[in-house]
């Protein structure tokens, strides 16, 4: 939804079918033996080479990458035990070597570029490369597979790689084992000669050293090898303390609980533990606990640097959470930063999730809403941002299966909800039931005590859910008409919201969403009745090519069946020409002079009208009112007000609204029905009030707040709106 689809672009499809040849030749070797292609020394050299030559050009290269996801392949279900080793040398091409796992050994120093990558070797000293996909690129990449790092591969997959050499490709982040250098499974002759006796404390000072240099994963690392050897149970205490600040560092919140739930409350850390637990409960959205914990620290901890102001912050989120009460403007400044991580709860409005016929799921109200209300503002479950300077994060991701291509950040995406479902796993759940299509996962959830996570339904997961957006709505409403031509609606940045992604689309959607960072804020659109099923568009209508429009709800598998769209595949071929022929003549007499002939352009509107054969309130006339919001502005500008709002009324009854009170004196201005929502008609309701102000003052304030409402609908709040229009008046 509104990410940048490079699909049909000429260029990528050339560029897919040449990966697409790649890999059909790599498949023709499928099942052959592995051939070395290289000594040992050689493969190493030729490895630091490239990785030298690599960093060197990273930090000038600002080039697009690609990334490819091949085709899909199931994680390793079964335990390590069950599994039975392999040697390199007994591997086949292109082969996924189910039942078997390999034991390798890091050889180099890893290099990164879109996976990790580094030369390994097996105990008989064969090697090869190893490519390590969706890893935490947060870490140095050095500390992700340091040099002799033991590891298991469970069920190893072959790949011939596009330069003709063999690599070993892990996709699902479950697949690999890191092993300790002391690991009894690790061969004596990669063990340390002599294993040192260190204790206890060795290893806590070893921890504390790791987190005083950031290095969390070490950090716990070592905590956890002092706890293995402690039975003193309040030193226990202290070291699972430390490992959970070691946890709450590393985003880790859910172990970090289990950490802190365990040290009883008489202990002398106990009081310490409830400063992190509050910390851990906060970045889990979890306020009304963390306001519990509050209340029952003491009053020296509640002075405590850390978490001084947060009393204020749970409670301004409870607001949020419980009662959708946000300051929309402190957001904009948030939403400045590069990856913007706002500090605000999700609101979860009148509406729940509900069978929807053939549709799957969707979301329905759960009472009457008007329109305006606030039906959800959600903290994205993961969200990227590009470089809107330069795009150096921005990727070609292409899909060899469902040969889609997209530029912007989802590839990152994946990768980043990859290692957060895998560092906590209770999310997972909530991830994987979003709408997946045809893709059939495996139904073991994990396997020795760690999650199985499957890649390939993480990939068809954002693909199906992904929101591209803006870094806010406002903004890019206000951006000038060339720059919003050129993006499109189409964004390189994108996220997923859980709860927005049971919306269905609809042409003729009931509900706006808009964005200002990692938010997202959806907003009704018209008046809605409890148990009525909320929708918004997936694609925007295109009414000057609406076959390619609904050509793309493919990529979702579905045909859409609004009333908008039954009305155009009901309409013969034939009016649907001269409907075009029209606008086409339109658009010509508004661009041809500085002074267009406004009775001409206004007869051509009523022959446009007449190529519609249902009411305006029943099918939104999407060919006509974008010719009668031109002319309303050119009317008032000719300082003709009257002329502007019958403009005005005709551009919104061609939407679907219907509006009562405009011809009647004394009467108030009330929009029965809601239409068809545009931004561009906050600018129109404001043309109405310029003119009301000449011709009937009464009803401008009236004007003045539908345009207000409609701000409020299309940019996600209205605490902006006198700011924008002091500034941006028209």
């Amino acid at each position: 939804m509104n990410t940048h689809n490079v699909s049909s672009a000429p260029g990528c499809i050339q560029l897919l079918q040449q990966h697409k040849k790649q890999l059909q030749d790599a498949q023709s070797h499928q099942g052959q033996c592995l051939s070395i292609q290289r000594p040992r020394d050689e493969t190493i050299l030729g490895f630091n080479l490239r990785r030298a030559k690599n960093q060197d050009r990273s930090s000038l290269n600002h080039s697009v990458r690609s990334s490819i996801i091949p085709p899909a392949y199931h994680p390793c279900t079964r335990s390590v035990c069950d599994l039975q080793p392999i040697m390199i040398k007994d591997l086949r091409v292109e082969t996924h070597h189910r039942d078997s796992y390999l034991l390798l050994r890091s050889v180099t120093p890893p290099d990164e570029m879109t996976a990790i990558l580094a030369i390994v070797e097996d105990e008989n000293g064969d090697v090869l490369m190893l490519q390590l996909y969706n890893q935490d690129m947060d870490r140095p990449v050095e500390e992700n597979l340091p040099e002799g790092t033991a590891l298991i591969v469970k069920e190893p997959f072959l790949k011939l790689m596009s330069d003709g050499e063999y690599g070993i490709r892990i996709d699902h982040v479950s697949d690999i084992i890191f092993l300790s250098a002391f690991d009894e499974r690790v061969p004596l002759c990669w063990r340390p000669q002599e294993r040192p006796n260190f204790d206890v404390d060795h290893w806590k000072m070893t921890g504390d050293e790791f987190c005083d240099n950031a290095k969390y994963q070490l950090a716990i690392e070592s905590y956890t090898k002092a706890l293995n050897g402690l039975s003193n149970s309040e030193e226990s205490n202290t070291l699972r303390l430390s490992r959970a600040y070691a946890l709450l560092k590393a985003r880790r919140f859910d172990e970090a609980l289990l950490d802190l739930n365990s040290i009883p409350q008489t202990s002398p850390s106990a009081e310490k533990a409830l400063v992190y637990k509050v910390l851990a409960l906060y970045n889990l959205h979890r306020y009304r606990q963390c306001h519990q914990v509050l209340s029952c620290l003491g009053p020296e901890s509640s002075g405590n640097p850390a978490i001084k102001d947060y009393p204020a912050r749970v409670l301004r989120h409870l607001e949020e959470q419980e009662h959708g009460k946000y300051q929309f403007k402190p957001m904009y400044q948030a939403s400045k930063d590069f990856s913007p991580d706002l500090d605000h709860a999700t609101y979860i409005g009148p509406v729940a999730v509900k069978p929807s016929g053939s549709r799957g799921r969707g979301l329905f109200t759960t009472e009457a809403v008007k329109a305006g209300d606030l039906l959800l503002c959600e903290k994205a479950f993961a969200h990227i941002s590009a470089d809107p300077e330069q795009d150096n994060n921005v990727t070609l991701l292409m899909n060899i299966e469902t040969d889609t291509m997209t530029v912007g950040t989802q590839s990152d995406l994946i990768r980043v909800i990859t290692q957060r479902l895998y560092q906590s796993p209770a999310l997972i759940k909530q991830f994987t039931d979003l709408h997946h299509g045809s893709y059939n996962p495996v139904n073991i959830s994990d396997v020795d005590g760690k999650p199985v996570l499957d890649s390939f339904l993480i990939a068809r997961i954002v693909s199906l859910n992904a929101f591209g957006c803006p870094p806010s709505s406002r903004e890019y409403y206000l951006a000038d008409k060339a720059r919003r031509l050129e993006t499109g609606d189409q964004f390189h940045s994108c996220g997923v919201w859980p709860k927005s992604s049971y919306i269905n689309h609809s042409c003729d959607s009931n509900t706006q969403r808009s964005f200002i960072g990692d938010m997202i804020i959806i907003r009704a659109a018209k008046d809605l009745d409890p148990d009525t099923e909320i929708t918004f568009w997936y694609a925007t209508p295109d009414v000057d090519d609406f076959d390619t429009h609904r050509d793309k709800f493919q990529h979702w598998g579905f045909e859409c069946d609004c009333i908008i769209c039954q009305d155009y595949q009901n309409t013969d071929a034939s009016i649907l020409e001269k409907r075009q022929t029209l606008r086409t003549e339109v658009r010509q007499y508004i661009q041809s002079t500085r002074h267009p002939d406004l009775v001409r352009i206004e007869s051509t509107v009523a022959s446009l009208a007449s190529t519609y054969s249902r009411p305006a309130r029943e099918v939104p006339r999407l060919g006509i009112w974008d010719v009668q919001c031109v002319l309303a502005k050119k009317y008032l500008r000719l300082d003709q007000p009257v002329k502007a709002i019958e403009a005005v009324f005709g551009a919104l009854e061609s939407l679907g609204y219907i509006i009562q009170g405009a011809d009647v004196p004394d009467a108030p201005l009330v929009v029965v029905q809601w239409g068809f929502m545009v931004d561009q008609l906050i600018e129109i309701w404001l043309v109405l009030a310029e003119a009301f102000h000449t011709v009937s003052p009464e009803l401008e304030a009236m004007a003045e707040r539908y345009a207000r409402i409609t701000y409020k609908i299309c940019v996600g709040e209205d605490e902006t709106f006198e700011d924008t229009y002091i500034t941006n008046s028209t």
